[in-house]
């Protein structure tokens, strides 16, 4: 199992770095591009601030934001926290939009009151990596000349 950190955002730490990211209810795009549902009724919460912890493995939300999206539970996972091993949710179908980037990926339901927090798999996936001197998010190059993916 990998490691969930669940670290004290009151802290201002160097090297810290957040991001923007916009989270979408995936079944609801759907279904607004089939006709079912119109597009002003699609699930979408943006959250500012967000921890990039390379720590975590995935995207990891409040169980806020989860109901406010209407995720469908995928399944029960122990995960590893500071705490020691915890039973965690996995949630399905959250489409992921950062730096014009996105992604279609699970999401790990974090205890009330937690703050967000972005994993490697969905960094990795979008080619985004943490600038821990500028304290920002930064996008790898993605040109015909340069990318991030590989098929090796």
């Amino acid at each position: 199992m990998s490691q969930l950190i669940v670290p004290d955002l009151a802290q201002d730490l160097m090297g810290k770095v957040t991001t923007t990211i916009t989270v979408t209810n995936i079944s609801d795009s759907l279904r607004a591009e089939e006709g079912e549902l119109e597009t002003d009724s699609i699930r979408t919460v943006t959250l500012d601030r967000v921890l990039v912890d390379t720590g975590a493995t995935l995207l990891c939300l409040p169980s806020s934001v989860i109901e406010q999206l209407g995720l469908r539970v995928q399944r029960e996972v122990a995960v590893s926290t500071a705490t020691g091993i915890q039973s965690a949710r996995i949630f399905r179908g959250v489409h992921l939009t950062i730096l014009g980037r996105d992604g279609i990926f699970d999401c790990l339901e974090l205890p009330g009151g937690q703050d967000a927090l972005l994993g490697v798999i969905p960094l990795e996936t979008m080619g985004l990596e943490p600038d821990l001197q500028n304290r920002c998010l930064r996008a790898l190059p993605m040109s015909p000349e340069q990318t991030y993916l590989s098929i090796l």
